[in-house]
This record gives structure tokens, sequence and C-alpha cells, in this order.
């Protein structure tokens, strides 16, 4: 009997669950046994169709282009992507071995026999956008920042960690000090997924099953598998409705009216407020580029865009400023080729102009919303004052 395997009948079905560390050789070894041996009419593993064609082809990172990464607003999720890989990969080299090796060998398995493959996880972008959603604005700035510091340093993974990882999903162990701090990110990261995991597993093709999973979803499978219930709505990036679609001009419209209601009583004081939220909102963003170490037209860019991409919620400063630094220190492909390396540390991260851009793109646009707060703050004191 292999360790963490689980033997469950669902009508017809024969299911096979097999709990596996996603850096384990063992593992790896286990699948191709368990598939040998009971030759399923369709397995399933805990990959989503973008980690499918990364794990197809590690190497299509040297396509990606950071220009596009940036129009299409997913600066974020690929740097959550980065982090969720260097992490593996970290741990990988430790043990000298390969990320996802148990996924690797059913994939080969399934092309040699020629059986169903299912991909039964949901979208890597799905997840990370529904915990993004799921946070108050603050909390939001709060989990960029402490996801970009608490990640990246250069403390050794110890073998206590490794022989974790057998009980432990590797999207919560990438994130594990995040996940301390925020719990909505568990309750999206793992017990959603449980239930999507365990619906598309007893939902598979055929009458015998094997489901490859990591260690940590098995008892949360266990769980749902007999159950019924719908995916629908936590398969999707829920629709921002016509109030939150709004919110997001309320502040800037607030902040102009207040303005135009200031000149109407004192015209140079309705001027100092439009100096103080140029200024304020500016230089923080500025000193955002700055400390990312942008260039200085970067950083220029950042202090005209944020007083004005401050009162859109369609644009962000951090936008601007990483497009700027893109065309001035536009990536090599030797940067693309050594992106899992530059994701080591964040030395590293600055040296990578890929990895320094995504930095740039970050940090303008969280200091520009800190600007946006205290200059907005600063008005609303002025304002008051007058009477």
């Amino acid at each position: 009997m292999l360790e963490n395997l689980h033997k469950i009948q669902i009508n017809d079905k024969e299911i096979y669950l097999l709990g596996t560390a996603h850096v384990s050789k063992i593992s790896a070894e286990q699948t191709k046994q368990l598939i040998n041996e009971t030759n399923p009419d369709a397995v399933c593993i805990e990959l989503d169709e973008k980690r499918y064609e990364s794990l197809q082809d590690p190497k299509k990172w040297q396509e990606t282009n950071i220009t596009t990464i940036i129009k299409k607003k997913q600066t974020g999720l690929l740097l959550a992507n980065l982090i969720l890989s260097s992490y593996q990969k970290k741990i990988a080299k430790k043990i000298n071995t390969d990320t996802g090796r148990e996924m690797i060998e059913a994939i080969k398995m399934c092309k040699e026999h020629n059986i169903k493959l299912e991909l039964i996880d949901r979208s890597i972008q799905t997840t990370f956008t529904r915990i993004y959603r799921k946070h108050t604005f603050f909390q939001k700035i709060k989990l960029i920042m402490t996801l970009i510091f608490s990640i990246f340093d250069d403390e050794e993974v110890s073998e206590q960690e490794i022989e974790d990882l057998k009980q432990q999903d590797m999207l919560s162990a990438a994130l594990k000090e995040v996940e301390q701090q925020f719990p909505l990110v568990a309750e999206v990261l793992i017990d959603e997924r449980n239930k999507i995991l365990a619906h598309n597993i007893k939902n598979a093709p055929g009458t015998k099953i094997v489901a490859i999973v990591g260690a940590a979803h098995v008892p949360g499978i266990l769980d749902y598998i007999k159950q019924d219930y719908s995916i629908t709505e936590i398969m999707e990036v829920p629709q921002k409705s016509l109030t939150s679609k709004l919110s997001g001009w309320v502040l800037p419209l607030l902040i102009m009216t207040i303005i135009l209601l200031t000149f109407s009583i004192d015209t140079s004081q309705g001027m100092d407020q439009i100096i103080k939220w140029f200024l304020i909102n500016g230089t923080l963003s500025a000193i955002g580029t700055l400390l990312a170490f942008g260039h200085p037209l970067s950083i220029i860019t950042a202090f005209i865009a944020a007083p004005i991409t401050s009162l859109n919620p369609l644009l962000a400063a951090g936008w601007f400023a990483g497009l700027t630094e893109a065309y001035l220190r536009k990536p090599k492909v030797k940067d693309l080729q050594d992106i899992n390396d530059a994701m080591n540390s964040i030395k590293s991260m600055y040296k990578n102009r890929f990895t320094h851009i995504l930095l740039v793109v970050v940090m303008a646009n969280v200091f520009s919303s800190l600007g946006t707060i205290i200059a907005s703050l600063d008005i609303f004191k002025s304002f008051i004052d007058l009477f």
C-alpha cells in the first residue's frame, strides 16, 4: 500500500487519491507505480492550463513581453507566480530534484499509455485575484508589501521545511508568512481549491480514476468528495457591482469638489490645495520608484503621473513608471533566462532588468496610494479649517 493513498468508491467510480510533495522524488515514483498498477481511465493532476503549459515548456519565460504585462495590468499576478516558482525551485535545488516531478511523470504516463489527462485545479490567476478582491484597500497594501519583503530572504531552507512540504500545499508553503497575517488567504488557497479539486475528481471521465494532488489537500478532498455542491461561484472572479465600480470614483470626485469649493471661498487656499495634492502624491510615488532604484526618468514620470492617475481609478502611476523603465532599460534575453535566479533575493531582483521593472511598477503604485491618502486627509483638514 502506497503512503498517503486513499481508495474511494462513489457510485460506479473507483477513485485512487494520492497525496504527494511537489518536490519529492519518491512522490514521482509513487505516481508512476500507481498508474501502472491501476491502469486508470483518467488521471487527474493538480494543475491548471497555465501551469501545465509552464511545466511543459519551462523556457516560455523567454517569450514574455514586459510591456504587454504592464498594459494588461498583470504585474502583480506575474510577481506572485514568480514568488511561487522560486520557492519551489529553491527547495527542489536543495534536494537535487525537479519541481512538479510527480506531475511530469503523470503527464508522461498518460501520453505513453493513451490515458485521459484531466487538469483539475482552478486558474492561478483567478485564485490570486480572488485573494486580492477579498481584502480592503489598506489590507491590500499591507499584503503586497508583506509578500515582497517576507518571501525574498537569504535564509537556507531547513530539512524540517522540506519534510513539512509532504503535508503542506505548495501555494500555502510559498506564502506561509503572508497566510499567518491574512486568514482569508488560506480560505481561498486551500478550502476553495479543496472543493474544486474534489468536484473535478469525482466528475472525471471513466470509472477508474487516479488523482495526484498535494498532500495538504487530501483531508479536504476526502471531506468534500461525497458532498453535492456547485463550484460555479468559486471558479470565477466576481464581477464588481455597480456600487463597487462607482466607489472608485467617489474619492476623486470628492477631492475635486472640495478644491472647487475652497476656490470659491478663498482662491489662495484653493491653489495651496492643488499644489499640496501634486507635491504629496507625486513625491511619494517618486520615492517609491526611487526605492525600487528606478531610472531618473522613471522617477520623474511617477512624480508627474501620480497626481493625475490618483484621480482616475482606471489608471495607475506604476504603469507609466514601469513602461518608462521598460523603454529605457529593456530586459535582455539573459534577464528572462535568469528569471528564477533573480527571485532568490531582493538584491538579485534589482540586478535583473525584468524583475526590476516589476518592482518599479509595484513600488510606484503602493507609494502613490499612500500619497493619495495623505494628500486627501490634508485637503479635508484645510477645508474644515476654513470654517
